[in-house]
């Protein structure tokens, strides 16, 4: 055990779990460490309840696991009676009693919390450090100085550029397979007859966790399973996840990646979204351990570099847009909507099955996979002129692996284009057919998926061209778009009355939908 003379607190955040991080790759006795669990952090936004207790949960076992490391460390628990339920007034009563002389932090990716840091750093007086985290793959500023004199910002380009920077699925410079991307090959419909999926869970009992938020009269929505909670929080069992997905879902997780099916939330998707975001693991072990599969099954490319460009290109990638865009990227409202989410969202009682399945599976999981997420709720949003700042705050909430960095830039970037275009090269947005080309809801919905004005149309057919009849002078340069300009222009003007009257019902009555 080595000691430096200096009394050091070192803090660690909620997602910040990360074992392999140079911190403690020595025991030193002058250094404390300082985990928390307060109510600002619990209540900023109204999280789903699996949210909280997970994030409860793997904070706890991972203070455990550095203690028996030989580590020492403070855990202020929610129900602590010293709690002073901020980070700011716990940190500043610790560094007085223990007489800190150095404090130390791991760059946070909030731009909210590193804001607050750094405001807290100056009021100490003391001496002070904020350290990388060690988790991402590039720095923060790494895709601003890529996309530099450049007015579109394109994922593929970074993610070849990361392909090549980490010499991941290259020979000689080019792509293995002779492709950068194989989605084209990703985006087959799942039946029930096909491959089935095969998960697993981890079956906590979080009933005491449950009833200290009840307790601190912590506001929550969704749903939970106390006694089989599913959820990885240790490495250990992340490292189980993870393993388990390679060995049994990556084969398939490509070609029915954009799949949705009622028999099953998940498909073949790796649920690791969770695990990697408060670093119980590292990107780059995910990467690795994908790719070495392409020596067992190299006709698997098409799934092992999917899987890849999730994490390797788009993770990355909208970290950077992120922190190139804060403060103020949260505010864009590129088509100035401002309607209220519907009261369903937080019941997913609605007669719409699309809509039903994949917000009830937000409620009931703390997760959606991409495109229940993207083309599903996030286009029913969009195309009924919600309000992008309602619309980020419930997808900040609902999800259990949304942390406002990756959560802001999806929801208002891709989902609802409400920065006008940087990051989505168009609006994605459809009418029912890509829903019910993609999955089996459309089959047991009351709504017809095959006609547009009539009582039991599908709400998406109507509103999917109304949005663009009413967006035409904000789309009208959009060169992704030229197929919907000229259905337009080809589109009688007694039809564009009967898409503007029945989207104005449907809006209207939207609570009944």
């Amino acid at each position: 055990m080595k000691t430096n003379g200096m009394k050091t607190l070192r803090v660690i955040l909620g997602d910040q779990l990360n074992h392999q991080h140079s911190w403690f790759k020595e025991v030193n006795n002058e250094i404390t460490y300082l985990m928390m669990e307060t109510k600002s952090e619990m209540t900023y936004v109204s999280h789903h309840i699996q949210k909280i207790v997970a994030f409860m949960h793997a904070m706890r076992t991972f203070s455990k696991e550095l203690i028996e490391k030989g580590h020492k460390v403070i855990y202020v628990g929610l129900s602590d009676p010293n709690n002073l339920q901020t980070l700011n007034k716990n940190i500043q009563k610790i560094v007085a009693e223990l007489k800190i002389k150095k404090i130390e932090f791991q760059e946070p990716d909030e731009y909210r919390l590193d804001q607050e840091i750094r405001s807290m750093i100056k009021l100490f007086g003391i001496d002070y450090s904020i350290v990388s985290s060690e988790h991402f793959l590039t720095e923060r500023n790494d895709l601003e100085l890529f996309f530099e004199n450049k007015k579109i910002w394109r994922m593929e380009d970074f993610y070849r550029h990361m392909r090549l920077k980490k010499k991941v699925l290259v020979q000689d410079n080019k792509p293995i397979g002779g492709k950068w991307n194989f989605d084209h090959e990703n985006r087959k419909k799942w039946n029930p007859d096909d491959n089935k999926a095969n998960h697993i869970s981890f079956n906590h009992d979080v009933t005491n966790l449950m009833n200290e938020v009840i307790e601190n009269k912590i506001s929550y929505i969704g749903n939970i399973n106390l006694n089989n909670f599913k959820w990885p929080c240790s490495r250990a069992e992340s490292l189980a996840l993870l393993n388990h997905f390679i060995n049994n879902n990556l084969d398939n997780f490509g070609t029915y990646q954009d799949a949705m099916a009622e028999e099953d939330d998940y498909l073949f998707h790796s649920l690791l979204s969770f695990s990697l975001n408060i670093k119980l693991l590292h990107p780059l072990e995910v990467i690795e351990l994908a790719v070495n599969e392409l020596q067992n099954n190299l006709e698997n490319l098409n799934s092992i570099e999917g899987f890849v460009r999730q994490i390797l290109g788009w993770r990355e990638y909208i970290r950077g847009v992120y922190w190139t865009k804060m403060p103020g990227y949260e505010e864009n409202n590129f088509f100035n909507f401002s309607r209220k989410i519907p009261e369903y969202f937080w019941t997913a009682d609605t007669q719409m099955n699309c809509l039903k399945r994949s917000i009830n599976n937000s409620l009931e999981n703390a997760y959606a996979h991409h495109i229940q997420r993207l083309m599903v709720i996030g286009n029913f949003l969009l195309l009924t002129e919600s309000d992008p700042g309602h619309v980020q705050q419930w997808f900040l909430g609902v999800y259990i692996d949304a942390i406002e960095w990756v959560e802001l830039p999806n929801v208002n970037g891709m989902s609802q284009y409400a920065d006008g275009g940087l990051l989505a090269t168009k609006p994605y947005v459809s009418s029912g057919s890509y829903i019910n080309k993609m999955s089996n809801y459309c089959g047991s919905c009351k709504y017809n998926v095959k006609t547009k004005f009539e009582k039991n149309s599908c709400p998406f057919n109507a509103l999917y061209w109304n949005f663009f009849l009413n967006n035409q002078d904000k789309l009208s340069n959009n060169p992704r778009l030229g197929i919907v300009k000229m259905q337009l222009s080809k589109m009688q003007d007694a039809e564009k009355k009967q898409i503007s009257l029945k989207s104005k019902e449907l809006i209207n009555d939207i609570e009944k939908l």
